[in-house]
Parts: structure tokens; sequence; C-alpha cells
């Protein structure tokens, strides 16, 4: 069964709140964790020593505390499983997670850049009374999750297609919901509507922001390795392409900083791999999990 919406909306460490509103975020452990699972654990049928897993998270400035604690609260939370070998823990994906990173790993890679726009928008409009708050946060929760922008008050658009029922996958909010393919009209003009709905400045300075750090002869030249240049890579882009609502580059200012920084980005992933695969390789203590060995539900 693939992962819900709702599945991949919450996996993330950052709120799905964040981003082309004009908040900052920041990359949090949880984050480092899963974008090491994704690159160096998805696939296999491994777990990783909990030492080794502190020992990644140092590289990428996670002190030890935050390293156990973040570690903990994915076990609680069932995005990690315990395995025991001896005396000594280990940690591996759930087939759960494993499905939900495979899916979000490859939409993370995808090109923010909207080069072939066909014109048509996705709009959806609610309205719930105010006695069903949590419901509403939830709904605009993964709106902003797959790209919608608000327009109006309770009427949302995004610029692609979007597949509503499995948005609202679990939500009983079916009956307050309305959902439809659109295109503008004179005298609407798509640009103008992006401008409504979407913080283009904010966008903008998150991008300039990954490119004065990503491009430039010697990216992160304090980082002990490039294992670490690869997690700081793929992690900053992670949550930056997640803020990026994919709007058509045609109605964008010319300049549009997202075209360059796919380029840097897609360059040093391609870079840093071979090299972060052997830093992995000595750094890492890896079992092989059975699978018909259940695993550890207490430390």
């Amino acid at each position: 069964m693939a992962p819900t919406m709702a599945e991949l909306a919450a996996v993330g460490d950052e709120p799905a709140t964040a981003g082309s509103n004009g908040r900052r975020t920041g990359v949090r452990p949880q984050t480092y964790v899963l974008t090491f699972c994704g690159i160096h654990l998805l696939g296999r049928q491994e777990a990783v020593f909990t030492g080794s897993f502190i020992e990644v998270l140092r590289r990428v400035d996670v002190a030890e505390h935050a390293a156990r604690s973040a570690l903990a609260r994915m076990v609680k939370r069932g995005l990690l499983e315990r395995h025991r070998q001896g005396k000594k823990m280990y940690l591996g994906l759930t087939d759960r997670v494993g499905a939900i990173l495979e899916q979000g790993g490859a939409r993370a890679w995808q090109t923010p850049v909207n080069r072939n726009w066909d014109g048509r928008w996705t709009l959806l409009a609610f309205s719930l009374p105010e006695t069903r708050r949590a419901d509403r946060h939830l709904l605009r929760s993964r709106l902003l999750w797959a790209r919608f922008g608000l327009l109006q008050n309770g009427l949302w658009l995004a610029a692609s297609p979007v597949d509503v029922p499995r948005l609202l996958e679990g939500l009983d909010v079916l009956d307050h919901v309305s959902a439809f393919h659109a295109t503008t009209l004179p005298p609407t003009q798509a640009a103008q509507l992006i401008r409504e709905a979407w913080n283009l400045d904010a966008l903008r300075q998150r991008y300039t922001e990954f490119l004065d750090r990503w491009d430039r002869p010697d990216p992160m030249p304090d980082a002990e390795d490039d294992l670490a240049r690869q997690l700081r890579l793929a992690s900053d882009w992670l949550v930056l392409h997640r803020e990026d609502p994919g709007l058509p580059l045609e109605h964008l200012p010319a300049d549009w900083p997202a075209v360059r920084a796919e380029h840097v980005a897609l360059r040093l992933r391609r870079a840093y791999a071979d090299s972060a695969q052997r830093v992995a390789d000595t750094v890492l203590d890896r079992i092989l999990v059975d699978p018909d060995q259940p695993p550890v539900t207490h430390a």
C-alpha cells in the first residue's frame, strides 16, 4: 500500500506551514537522520549502530545529547526500530517509513522549476466552522505540503495537477470542500495570481541563501569531509524544495534563482556521492536485519 499524503506530510521534521509564507526554516537533527537514512540505508536490510548515528550527526554539528534525543523521539514515533546485537543497539527503518522516504526522496530531487506548465490550476475551496479548528489546521498543512497557495480566504490554488482525494484521505472534511481545475481568463493574469498567493520575495531570499552557501569554489570549507557536505547539501535542498510551490517559470522574474540553484544542487550531489560513500563505509557499524526477527520494543 502506497504511503498516504498524511504520512508524507508528517514524516518530515520541519512544520508543513514553513516556506514561502516568509518564515525562516532551519535543518533539525531529525531531518539529517532521515536524509542520511534515505541515502545510506534505504533499500538495505540493515540497521546502524546508535553510536554511528551520533558520529554522523556530530559531523553536521549536532551535539550528542540532541542526537540521542532526536533518535529516541524517532523510535517513539515509529520512524526507526531497534535491533540488538550483543550489548549494542542498532537502528533501522520500518518498512512503512522506508516507503515514505522512497517516495519523498524521489520528490525531493524532482525539478522545482516548472518549465512546461499547461496553463491549468488546481483550485480548492473549503469552509469549516470555528469549532473545527484542528481540522482546519491539518487541512491547511496538507495544502501547503502539496504546494497550494492561499489566494483568498478559504480559496487555495496550485499550479499543477493535484490528487485531491488522496490529499484529503483520512480527513473528515469532504462535505466542506470543493475542488476543480481551471484556467485564467482576461483580465486575470497568471503572474498577478502568483504574486497574490505566494511570497516570492521570501522564496527568492531562501534560494539566495542556498546559493551563497553552495555556489562557490569551496562549499562548506569547515566541513569535516564529503559525508558531512553531502548531508548538509541534501538536507538544505530538501527543506528548500519543500518550500517551493513549483510555479510556472514563464510567469516568474527572468532571473529566478531556482534555475541556478537546481543546477548547483544536482552538480554537487553527483560530486559528493562516491567520496561520501567511502567515508560512510569507514564510519558506520552496520548489521544485517533478519526480517523474521522482531525488533526490540524497549531499550
